[in-house]
């Protein structure tokens, strides 16, 4: 048994000052707060102890994708941002022919299996041309029930969640069998009205992809899908932190209308995160990153993100003020509300009977150390 403690720990929802937590087998056994019942084998009394971060959307980083279907590649991003806390991945990928999706997915699938990853995000091909973002909409699609019973079997279980556009014809038809293979559905990449979003939630959606961001925008008279993802108390909202896709003050306004529990914080991150500015790929579609903001070569479109989870942990813990209520709300929607909204029921807090998994925090809230399945990760 490994016994660890710290100045200060955030145990489920709560902050404890000071806090300890027990591990085991790659599991936590026991956690408490106050002081530990014997002298810890880790003691980190100037530091903040929270949990693995869960980022449910993410193409890649440190120079490496998920969408090139390399092993090699997938766990070179993984390892990266395993170094800024993500100690559970969802591997997305973009749209692509049926033949490239079907080899992404088989690589990831056994990627998965060695549990360097999660599982796979799905974000098209079944999205909106007209909102294509960074994909390419030249090999978007109707939802075509063989083509899905095709990603799902060749997946065998490791499809976590797949975003398409509720507007598609075919596209209800489509949530109701991806939802009841026990994958999550999301909405995004749409242009979806708030009746077409209002009809997708009936028929099992229950996750807005990256809201505000390649949607139809909210109008008074046209409120489009945001509105019905927002009203809507069993969706999950996606949301990108980093200042560049989404004003401050509007995350700041969601979380307070929507509250921690309904929102997951995630990166986007590409292949950009981590590296100088200069030339990149999603997929097929070529990307300039000026500034460290990642942009559709020669368009305006931002093409997901160059952020770390750790980096908008920071932000938000910011954001809301710095206190105590602010951190606990930041552990839950970088690592608790992902893990619910996703169905990972042993990653996401810090309690007994989860994995043990979590991340050391210094004072300024930059990682110090992570440990994921109970083992420390290398120091550099």
């Amino acid at each position: 048994m490994t016994l660890i403690a710290a100045g200060t720990m955030v145990l489920e929802d709560r902050v404890c000052k000071p806090g300890w937590l027990a591990t085991a087998a790659g599991r936590i056994i026991d956690c408490a707060p106050g002081p530990a019942p014997r002298p810890p084998d880790h003691d980190f009394p100037d530091h903040v102890v929270v949990p693995g971060f869960v980022d449910m959307h993410v193409h890649g980083g440190g120079g490496a994708s998920y969408t090139d279907g390399v092993s090699s590649e997938i766990e070179q991003a993984a390892e990266f941002h395993l170094r800024h806390g993500t100690t559970t991945t969802v591997a997305s990928l973009v749209t692509g022919s049926p033949d490239d999706l079907l080899r992404q997915v088989r690589v990831l699938t056994e990627v998965t299996r060695q549990k360097t990853v999660a599982g796979v995000h799905l974000e098209g091909p079944w999205l909106s041309a007209v909102r294509c973002g960074a994909h390419d909409s030249t090999l978007m699609r109707n939802p075509d029930p063989a083509e899905i019973d095709a990603l799902l079997d060749a997946a065998d279980g490791t499809i976590r969640m797949v975003t398409l556009a509720p507007e598609l014809p075919g596209s209800l038809d489509a949530i109701t069998r991806i939802a009841d293979a026990g994958v999550v559905v999301a909405v995004g990449h749409t242009d979806a009205s708030y009746d077409d979003a209002k009809r997708a939630i009936q028929s099992g959606a229950t996750v807005g992809t990256h809201v505000f961001n390649a949607m139809r925008p909210l109008h008074h008279r046209d409120p489009g899908p945001a509105l019905a993802l927002l009203e809507d108390p069993r969706i999950t909202l996606e949301l990108i932190a980093d200042g560049v896709h989404l004003h401050p003050a509007l995350v700041r306004q969601i979380i307070e209308a929507a509250g921690p529990r309904r929102v997951a914080l995630i990166t986007d991150a590409m292949a950009a995160a981590g590296l100088p500015d200069g030339s990149f790929r999603i997929g097929a579609v070529e990307v300039e990153v000026t500034e460290r903001v990642a942009r559709v070569r020669g368009r305006p479109t931002i093409a997901g993100s160059t952020a770390t989870m750790d980096q908008l942990f920071r932000t938000v813990v910011g954001q809301l003020g710095g206190s105590d209520e602010a951190l606990a709300n930041a552990v839950r929607m970088t690592a608790t509300t992902p893990a619910s909204a996703l169905k990972l029921d042993h990653v996401g807090s810090l309690r007994a009977g989860r994995d043990a998994n979590c991340v050391v925090l210094d004072n300024n809230l930059g990682v110090h150390t992570v440990m994921r399945d109970g083992s420390w990760l290398p120091r550099r």
